[in-house]
């Protein structure tokens, strides 16, 4: 009986002792330091992660990378708390996530910024655009000035004077002399194949989805937008992880020169480093 007794304690207290694991420096190589869960899109922001990788490890902190395809999973992983930050978005879409979900985030620190193109197999620039062209853009409300902004500054349609760029709403237009028409109703991961199935007349895509199909957005757009942008993409995080030391850490890395030269080399100028 004791024997038993004695078994059934030694059972429990390993329980009790696996249970405390969870809150362990180990990962699940056996390497010792934090273990930070990013969520990310594939490229570049995956591509980026991987080279600032080797360079945590260094520094006690080990990455595990989550790649998504879509802008909406990696907001909702953070919120549930299956990431602890997700580098994808821009501010402009982070606030509009927040206002409209209730999801309690901060910016944790910009990194980068992809130019928004516009693209097309009919046209070679948004000059030759007819009469009643339609213009295809993402059903995500943050995109729609940039898209007007590009179409702006190529003389397409006229803005009204004294609005902010990251503000203006197709009520904002005050010329359009082509009547262009907008679709913006698509999920921003069908973006390309609204493009290669050349649907509409021009396709405004992120440039995240045009490098990861192996295109330059500087060569490949028809127009492009000003690398003047306010649309930063930033790694984000939980509002009560605002202070957390390692991600602040993994900002820094992300910010420091050997991966701003990285971003600079590997992509020539179709993805722009944030200079700090």
């Amino acid at each position: 009986m004791k024997k038993v007794l004695l078994g059934l304690f030694t059972l429990t207290l390993v329980l009790v002792l696996a249970a405390c694991g969870g809150g362990s420096k180990d990962d699940a190589s056996g390497d010792k330091g934090t273990t930070l869960v990013i969520g990310a899109s594939n490229s570049p922001h995956a591509v980026i992660l991987e080279k600032a990788k080797p360079i945590l490890a260094k520094k006690g902190i080990n990455l595990d990378i989550k790649k998504y395809t879509d802008y909406v999973m990696p907001n909702v992983a953070l919120d549930e708390g299956d990431l602890d930050a997700n580098y994808f978005q821009t501010i402009p879409y982070m606030e509009l996530e927040m206002k409209e979900k209730g999801y309690k985030f901060v910016n944790m620190g910009g990194i980068h910024i992809e130019p928004m193109g516009i693209y097309s197999k009919k046209y070679k620039s948004l000059d030759d655009l007819p009469k009643n062209a339609e213009v295809i853009m993402s059903n995500s409300k943050s995109d729609w000035p940039r898209v007007l902004g590009i179409l702006a500054d190529a003389g397409v349609i006229k803005l009204k004077d004294g609005v902010k760029r990251q503000d203006v709403t197709f009520d904002d237009i005050t010329e359009n002399p082509k009547n262009i028409k907008f679709k913006y109703d698509v999920d921003a991961g069908y973006l390309m194949t609204a493009y290669n199935n050349e649907e509409g007349d021009v396709v405004a895509i992120n440039s995240n989805f045009v490098v990861d199909q192996g295109m330059n957005p500087k060569k490949d757009a028809i127009a492009i937008e000003k690398t003047d942008s306010p649309y930063v993409n930033i790694v984000a995080a939980q509002e009560k992880n605002k202070d957390n030391k390692d991600i602040k850490e993994l900002v820094r890395v992300l910010q420091s020169k050997e991966i701003q030269d990285f971003i600079t080399k590997e992509w020539k100028g179709a993805v722009v480093p944030v200079s700090n």
